[in-house]
């Protein structure tokens, strides 16, 4: 049950003792967790399939959706409230993949299958990403968001650690059907602690009821509702550099981490193992900085420090192709996590305090696209850059990519001062 209160009554206690934050922590893990489980059930049905082109499309089909609908599913946010459609979206993601495992018990599957599935959890991802990242506003005070950044950031890594493991040993004692059950069973375990959450309604016009529906009012359809969340974007003195620092920021970052690390491991003989403690170090060293931010709630001089530390990570990730052992990259790894893992919280909180409250979900969108849709067009780049010049150069271009979007805030008078409320 949902009890609305206003935003004056909200008890100023810390994120990691209250309980509503608590419910939608776990409800965040439960979910991500499943997300794990299910990409790892994913592959492993598209790749008992037999056919290597097969796989790789299955595996795609489901960013084409999620890249053409994420914009959209931040309307759709703002017009419903975030809250009814994180319930809406997770409780479709649990009905599609518990439906998809009954179907694997029954019968082997197949490419156009798999396809489809993989094109309806994209789309419905589309929903589930803006509208998660809008809620943590309505569940707390401004001055934990910086907490609660370091809380979902640390959900993130662990379940990335909890939730691949968990796939992998469900696709080995039941086969792929019982992992996409589990991942369902974990989307559906998410709801009852979305349901129970406490919402705040906040300040600005249209905040009024769970919904918040009268920010639907203002405007005559979901068109005129995106064009109006893009030009908040584009006249803000803070938002606008931000995102500009998020897309630079994972342009940089996202090639060399995801696809250029392994084409490093092959050219230097680390194999899979060394790959594996590379990443363990970046992970290792990102859950670092969520808790040092979950512990101490709020950064002085949010801004710079973001802007630092995204400037001296990028210096890592030069550095990266240049160390002679797996032991030297992970540790190096670690430096990068650590790094740019607080400078990211720190850009989502202050996205979240600078956004005004009727545009958050549309605001969350634009960031979330840059993540999930448009960084991943740096793959094929990365790959094709490596086998013509090699990693080295290809790490110092990306690293420069990822140090343009600090020196980019730095210069920028509204982002260097930027603060996070007390």
């Amino acid at each position: 049950m949902t009890v609305p209160v206003t935003a004056g009554e909200a008890p100023e206690r810390p994120a990691h003792r209250d309980p509503n934050v608590l419910r939608w922590l776990g409800a965040y893990t439960a979910s991500m967790i499943g997300d794990s489980v299910y990409f790892m059930a994913l592959a492993w049905a598209a790749a008992r399939t037999g056919s290597a082109s097969g796989t790789g499309l299955v595996l795609a089909a489901g960013s084409i959706p999620r890249a053409l609908l994420m914009l959209g599913g931040g309307v759709l946010a703002d017009r419903l409230g975030p809250r009814r459609v994180v319930i809406g979206s997770d409780a479709a993601r649990a009905v599609l993949v518990l439906s998809l495992a009954a179907i694997l018990v029954l019968t082997a599957p197949t490419v156009g299958v798999l396809v489809v599935v993989a094109l309806l959890f994209g789309a419905v991802d589309a929903l589930f990403l803006p509208a998660v990242g809008a809620l943590p506003p309505r569940i707390s005070t401004p001055g934990q968001l910086a907490r609660i950044q370091g809380l979902r950031a640390l959900a993130a890594r662990g379940s990335s650690i909890i939730g691949a493991p968990m796939g992998g040993v469900a696709v080995a004692t039941g086969g792929p059907s019982l992992a996409f059950a589990a991942a369902g069973v974990l989307f559906a375990l998410s709801l009852p602690l979305l349901l129970s959450l406490r919402i705040t309604l906040l300040p600005g016009p249209g905040a009024s009821g769970e919904a918040e529906a009268g920010a639907a009012e203002r405007t005559p359809n979901a068109w005129h509702d995106l064009v109006g969340g893009l030009r908040h974007i584009r006249r803000h003195p803070l938002l606008g550099p931000l995102m500009l620092v998020i897309a630079l920021s994972e342009l940089g970052f996202v090639g060399p981490l995801n696809l250029g690390l392994i084409l490093l491991s092959e050219q230097r003989g680390w194999g899979a193992a060394g790959m594996g403690w590379i990443v363990a170090g970046f992970a290792g060293g990102a859950a670092g900085s969520a808790l040092l931010l979950a512990v101490r709630g709020r950064v002085p001089r949010a801004g710079l420090v973001m802007c630092l530390t995204a400037l001296v990570g990028a210096i890592g990730i030069a550095a990266l192709a240049q160390v002679p052992t797996v032991a030297l990259a992970a540790a190096v790894a670690a430096f990068v996590g650590l790094m740019l893992g607080l400078a990211g919280a720190l850009c989502g909180a202050l996205v979240q305090t600078a956004a005004d409250p009727a545009y958050l979900g549309r605001v969350t969108s634009v960031s979330t696209l840059f993540t999930y849709a448009i960084a991943p067009l740096s793959y094929p780049v990365t790959g094709a850059a490596v086998a013509l010049w090699g990693t080295g150069p290809v790490f110092a271009v990306s690293a420069a990519v990822c140090a343009s979007a600090g020196v980019l805030g730095l210069t920028l008078t509204a982002l260097r001062r930027a603060h996070l409320p007390r």
